[in-house]
């Protein structure tokens, strides 16, 4: 295939010598990321959505709703292990709105649509939080505005040719956690034995953008159509140190393999080298903790230079409201879904 191969729906305080930039977000752990790589055509609807359904225990729990018995959408609890190796086709499933396939007007990548299919209708986002809201406690919902408020697209993390599942996990984690909601993985070694890591990245990879790719070309050449710069990290005369660079500038970070690091075929395609500078006996960090400090100056430097990280719209909020909603849970998808189903009897023409 020569496009993406699936797509899932998932910078330390920086010193020239240690001088210490604020923490975007006190109450909130930071840590980082990484890159890989697919193909163009990666944006196209969501088919899992077209018919989704909840079992019949589920539909007699939600008040007011009719029984269907359609066949349940993926379990919303897939592994990272599943995600990049066994259900690499099925990753598509977990992301819900409907994606674009260009930059979107003002220049910056925003990868949602305000649309959600169900069947031959249609939803906003605004009808897709009309319906979930009522059913979701307000604790969940006042947790969902506070991560979007500080989420965005301008950084994304690229993990390349990383064989530890271990470390992807951990570098999921860390994206959540330091609000970098767009990450990609680039030809892991799903031969690997693999043992479950959920408890390392804490569930993240249910709230990330989570994009799989072939090769790194396929991949840099998206980034580069949505308006990133490609940044790897590299050890070398010509790098640029992590504390000289403008984060504000699209970014997509890269690192590479625990041993041999960033691929050749990657450095070529790079826009930049850049290095985190070490004092001590050791030329290197372990890579999920390297992007992890990645991320957070990243975050870090937005926050002085922009004053916070989070740069969505309201409107983009609000996409992003509703796609987290609907990734909430399988009861999310069942309620929408009959939401729907009434709008059409109710207004037939307008559909």
């Amino acid at each position: 295939m020569n496009s993406c191969k699936t797509l899932f729906r998932a910078s330390l305080s920086s010193s020239s010598p240690f001088i210490h930039l604020p923490n975007p977000n006190p109450s909130t752990t930071l840590v980082s990321f990484r890159a890989f790589s697919s193909s163009p055509s990666v944006l196209r609807p969501n088919p899992s959505t077209h018919n989704i359904g909840c079992t019949l225990h589920e539909a007699a729990s939600l008040p007011g709703l009719e029984t269907i018995t359609e066949n349940p959408p993926l379990d919303l609890t897939v592994s990272v292990k599943e995600l990049l190796t066994t259900n690499r086709n099925d990753a598509t499933s977990m992301m819900k709105m409907e994606r674009r396939s260009s930059l979107s007007r003002g220049g910056s990548w925003f990868p949602y649509e305000d649309r959600f299919r169900c069947g031959d209708v249609y939803l906003s986002s605004r009808e897709v939080l009309e319906a979930v809201s009522p059913h979701m406690m307000e604790e969940r919902s006042d947790r969902f505005r506070r991560v979007v408020e500080n989420r965005s697209f301008s950084v994304c993390l690229v993990v390349e040719g990383l064989s530890d599942i271990g470390n992807i996990s951990a570098a999921f984690r860390s994206a959540d956690a330091l609000g970098i909601q767009s990450v990609h993985v680039v030809a892991s070694d799903s031969s690997k034995r693999y043992r479950n890591n959920r408890h390392v990245s804490m569930g993240a990879e249910k709230w990330l953008d989570i994009e799989l790719w072939e090769t790194p070309k396929e991949c840099f050449k998206v980034l580069k159509s949505r308006g990133y710069r490609i940044a790897t990290t590299h050890l070398g005369m010509d790098t640029v140190s992590i504390y000289d660079m403008d984060w504000t500038q699209p970014t997509a970070i890269v690192v590479g393999n625990e041993g041999s690091g960033i691929s050749d075929e990657a450095l070529e395609l790079a826009d930049l080298y850049c290095s985190i500078p070490m004092n001590g006996m050791v030329d290197s960090f372990n890579v999920s903790v390297a992007a992890g400090i990645l991320m957070h100056h990243a975050v870090c430097d937005r926050t002085a230079r922009l004053g916070s990280h989070g740069d969505l719209s309201a409107e983009e909020k609000e996409i992003l409201m509703a796609e987290f909603s609907l990734r909430h849970s399988r009861s999310s998808l069942c309620i929408a879904s009959e939401f729907a189903k009434r709008r059409q009897q109710q207004h037939p023409a307008s559909f």
